[in-house]
């Protein structure tokens, strides 16, 4: 199946799917083809095609036409982890091992001399181990989170963000004409990018973000405010990773199998029950959930990806390896991998977006 003629790259997606996937695949694939002469090997299903020994040849043709797809052709996962492998299939209680050697055999017996690893902090982290072990990684930042340390804004983010504030607009309509309170939640894990930038962009009156815990007084107060107002209706936004004052996030469940254990999920209706025995207003809670990660990348997604894409193929090509690539101003530029692993970029307390919701009038719940 491979060449052993020509200079070869690996490239795979690991994490939570979301749009631009499929353009950095194609981005990656068709410079190394067109411009470096370099074959391209698909590890398929993230860092499990390494393990499993999963892999394919992607020629020009099977990139061909994937550009606005959503999703992943080589399929991803957020539970593969080569350090911490489960060595028997157990729900409850999983053992697991490392077998981080055995992948750098596998990447040494490929004959791949980069390897482009497309993923979030948990795949970036991921990474700089293997980096760390004599694996010559080049980073390339996703995911709808907008939450990798390094970069202004990962691809994912733009078309999520799109998804939510459209939910948001929908929303509005139906609560104008039912006079209610409603709850939106979005995505964002533990950063309330998604939350406070759809929040803006769709005019909520609420917006609930991790980096602000919220008292629930206030946002009753605005709410009830708006109604002594004649605004009859309320939009509340709130990030899956938000928390009230002196409490906790909601769990969802835990995987312990996965790299990140923690599924957020559930204030939504916190919030919509407090904000209804708290007003005696009626509430009523929309979860965007997975809504969010699929479907066709924006414009902005599909340039940003296959900037990046395109990116990672030079820098394979000129043998440079340890870093990410990433959005600084206009610019794509690179930082080193050990810079981002096991950081995470939140909103500050003084970004101008969290200034901006304040002027319109805003509630932040803190």
């Amino acid at each position: 199946m491979l060449s052993a003629k020509r200079r070869r790259i690996g490239v795979l997606t690991g994490g939570g799917d979301c749009p631009g996937l499929n353009a950095v695949i194609r981005g990656v694939t068709k410079a190394s083809i067109s411009q470096y002469n370099m074959e391209v090997v698909g590890v398929e299903d993230g860092y499990e095609g390494l393990i499993k020994k999963h892999v394919q040849l992607l020629d020009w043709k099977k990139v061909s036409g994937i550009l606005t797809q959503g999703g992943t052709i080589l399929g991803t996962s957020n539970i593969a982890n080569p350090f911490r492998w489960p060595a028997k299939e157990k729900k409850e209680n999983p053992e697991f091992v490392d077998v981080s050697d055995s992948v750098v055999e596998y990447v040494e017996e490929l004959g791949i001399d980069n390897l482009v690893c497309i993923g979030g902090d948990g795949t970036m982290a991921i990474a700089q181990q293997l980096s760390q072990k004599g694996l010559r990684i080049i980073g390339v930042p996703k995911t709808i989170d907008n939450d990798i340390w390094g970069t202004d804004i990962t691809f994912g983010f733009d078309s999520a963000l799109n998804v939510a504030t459209e939910a948001i607009d929908r929303i509005h309509t139906t609560a104008m004409s039912h006079h209610r309170v409603m709850v939106i939640e979005v995505m964002g894990r533990y950063a309330g990018w998604l939350a406070l930038e759809s929040g803006i962009a769709g005019g909520g009156d609420v917006i609930l973000i991790p980096e602000i815990p919220y008292d629930i007084d206030k946002v009753c107060a605005l709410v009830k405010d708006r109604s002594k107002r004649g605004k009859r209706f309320s939009i509340v936004v709130v990030s899956e990773g938000a928390k009230p004052l002196g409490g906790d996030r909601v769990v969802q469940r835990v995987v312990k199998k996965s790299t990140d254990p923690i599924r957020l999920g559930g204030i939504g209706h916190k919030v919509a029950e407090e904000i209804e025995e708290l007003t005696g207003l009626e509430s009523r809670v929309t979860v965007l959930g997975h809504l969010q990660r699929g479907g066709t990348p924006t414009a902005f997604d599909r340039v940003l990806a296959t900037r990046f894409g395109v990116k990672a193929a030079e820098l394979c090509n000129d043998g440079v390896a340890g870093v990410m690539v990433a959005l600084r101003g206009r610019d794509i530029v690179t930082v080193p991998l050990s810079d981002v692993g096991g950081k995470t970029r939140l909103v500050s307390l003084e970004h101008p977006l969290v200034e901006v919701a304040r002027n319109v009038g805003t509630c932040l719940g803190g």
